[in-house]
């Protein structure tokens, strides 16, 4: 009897040892994850950070003699209030770097300003205008001076240049407003991420105005009035598949259908947001259906017992309770299509595209696809404004997420 209780009370304690490691290992695999995570989030903050900030120059500009914008020649005043900045460059060769200090858009910036403010004509104002990229590189401590001049972006004069400006106060950092005004450039300082967003939340609103009602009606269809045959076997088969397709064969089937056939207009929204729809139709499906058959089947049974129809009882009593998991699902499948890139590629939303889009069929390109593109990029100055975007990007999943969890919550029934 001895000897049994303690056979007995080994394996007790192997089998508690055994539910500890276990233990262990989860929270160890959980601690790993998130640590993979923090130094993800820390490295892209980090790197982003630089974005949201951009250097400026002070430059006395004369328009004492301009009446009116028309008597304002943008390009000539600027060029001649930076050489009045620095009387003594003279030499032609260094006059073209010197004017490499300030960005290639400084004279619409000029007509710009002039616009908000018509008092400056007849004055000779001082005024702010954006720095080149190396410019604003440097600001950001950038640029090692400290090397030799052949292996830097600054030439020994330009770095001078930039020093007098400092010593001057006529070099400041402010707050980078244009990367979320403005569309893409092909200068870094001036490259913004308005319009890839807008056409990132233009073909989201076409992908769930199409997906989520799809998605619901054949859930309910498949799940509550379909009877069980080999054809609907088939189809959940198919739908089970169609998820698990890799993204860029929708990509080719948009291309192949919705351009080559239907002639719908190329890097719009609109069909952006119908490929998008293709992909995440199975997703909103299998989850509707899981809903579905969360809702207890009692619930049902009472409906039908009281003399509801068929409809009313699916319409009434179980829709509504599954609409949490619905949204959900719906949720999670735009959050899939927020990120991705190969379906739009294959539609022509790679383009360069610098105006915003006013509309479904304007030429549009998104988010991910933007940085895509600037990730490929060959300036220095592009790479920070890529996890700039990025971490834009991660914001707007965080967001969605928080509405599904708050739709969740809202419409979640008690039974």
């Amino acid at each position: 009897m001895i000897e049994l209780f303690t056979t007995a009370e080994k394996h007790l304690r192997k089998r508690h040892r055994s539910e500890w490691r276990f233990r262990w290992l989860g929270r160890l695999a959980i601690l790993f994850s998130l640590g993979f995570l923090l130094i993800m989030l820390v490295s892209i903050t980090s790197l982003g950070k630089g974005a949201l900030s951009r250097a400026e120059i002070a430059l006395e500009v004369d328009l004492s003699g301009a009446e009116t914008l028309e008597d304002v020649n943008p390009k000539k005043s600027v060029r001649t209030a930076l050489f009045a900045t620095f009387p003594e460059v003279t030499d032609r060769s260094e006059r073209r770097d010197l004017l490499g200090l300030l960005s290639a858009d400084s004279s619409y910036e000029l007509v710009r300003q002039i616009k908000n403010n018509p008092a400056l004509l007849g004055e000779t104002p001082t005024l702010w205008f954006t720095a080149s990229d190396n410019i604003d590189l440097y600001t950001k401590g950038e640029v090692d001076i400290s090397l030799p001049e052949d292996r830097r972006r600054l030439k020994d004069n330009t770095v001078g240049w930039v020093q007098t400006l400092e010593s001057r106060d006529a070099l400041r950092k402010v707050f980078n407003t244009a990367f979320f005004t403005s569309g893409d450039s092909r200068e870094p300082e001036l490259a913004g991420i308005f319009s890839a967003l807008v056409g990132s939340i233009l073909s989201l609103t076409v992908c769930f105005a199409l997906s989520f009602p799809l998605g619901i009606m054949a859930a309910l269809y498949l799940e509550e009035f379909s009877s069980k045959s080999r054809w609907s076997d088939f189809i959940e088969v198919n739908i089970n598949n169609l998820a698990a397709v890799p993204s860029i064969v929708f990509g080719l089937l948009g291309m192949a259908i919705f351009l080559n056939t239907f002639g719908l207009p190329r890097s719009s929204p609109l069909v952006g947001g119908m490929v998008l729809a293709l992909m995440t139709l199975p997703t909103i499906i299998i989850a509707s259906r899981a809903a579905l058959r969360s809702v207890p089947p009692s619930i049902r049974e009472a409906a039908l017992g009281v003399g509801a129809t068929r409809v009313q009882t699916t319409f009434h009593h179980v829709l509504p309770l599954a609409m949490p998991g619905m949204l959900t699902g719906a949720i999670v499948g735009m959050a899939r299509a927020l990120g991705e890139t190969a379906p739009l590629i294959m539609i022509g939303m790679v383009a360069f595209i610098v105006d915003v889009p006013k509309g479904l069929t304007d030429a549009a390109t998104s988010l991910p696809v933007q940085i895509f593109l600037w990730a490929d990029s060959s300036e220095r100055a592009f790479l920070e404004k890529t996890a700039a975007a990025i971490m834009v990007l991660l914001a707007l999943l965080v967001v969605m997420n928080i509405v599904a969890i708050v739709l969740r919550k809202k419409f979640e029934h008690r039974y």
